[in-house]
């Protein structure tokens, strides 16, 4: 599952490499961007030449190699790359500095904090399409409605053997009302959270 907030009407955050395999944005706009879209020409010359599509480790160990050659250089890019290839799913977490991580879950940027809250209590390994793309919205959720940097709307998609699908892209503010609900009180311009037993 990968999800993103995009507080922009013209930005995306979630990018799409190829059929396969998804990239997201934190950080600057214009250097992720830039990197996606040549991480994107890369993967396509590599499959022309070798009559096969590039695993998402050689993918990610690309875009590390390429950035850490511009390191100290300014460059602002924090991102994940999630894709699934031969070997079957595969996540990585990919920094301006060069720096690759593999992992199960990453959350990048400003909200990130809040939203590893939310992902560490709720992940399960099991966890159906259904219940993770619930839980990737409730992390966007939670990420805009703490920080300021982030919002506007909270797309979800499933990385699968057969590729990628978007499930969603749902406004925060009415993910709010889902969430985080609250009722009218007996005093005007006043709500009060419910108590969820």
């Amino acid at each position: 599952m990968v999800a993103a907030d995009s507080p922009s009407q013209s930005v995306k955050k979630i990018i799409e490499i190829n059929p396969y395999m998804l990239g997201t944005m934190a950080g600057g706009a214009a250097d992720c961007q830039f990197w996606h879209r040549n991480l994107g020409i890369k993967c396509r010359l590599h499959e022309l030449a070798n009559k096969r599509r590039i695993s998402i480790a050689g993918a990610s160990k690309l875009l590390a190699n390429i950035l850490y050659s511009y390191r100290g250089m300014g460059l602002s890019v924090g991102t994940m790359i999630a894709g699934w290839d031969e070997q079957g799913p595969g996540l990585y977490y990919v920094d301006s500095e060069g720096g690759r991580l593999k992992g199960t879950r990453f959350s990048v940027g400003s909200g990130s904090p809040y939203a590893y809250g939310v992902l560490d209590n709720g992940y399960r390994f099991d966890m159906s399409v259904e219940e993770a793309a619930e839980l990737a919205r409730r992390s966007i959720y939670h990420a805009t409605f703490r920080d300021g940097a982030s919002g506007g709307v909270a797309s979800v998609y499933h990385v699968g053997p057969d590729g990628w699908k978007k499930l969603s892209g749902d406004d925060v503010g009415e993910l709010h009302y889902q969430y985080y609900p609250v009722e009218p009180t007996s005093v005007e311009h006043e709500m009060t959270e419910i108590a969820i037993a």
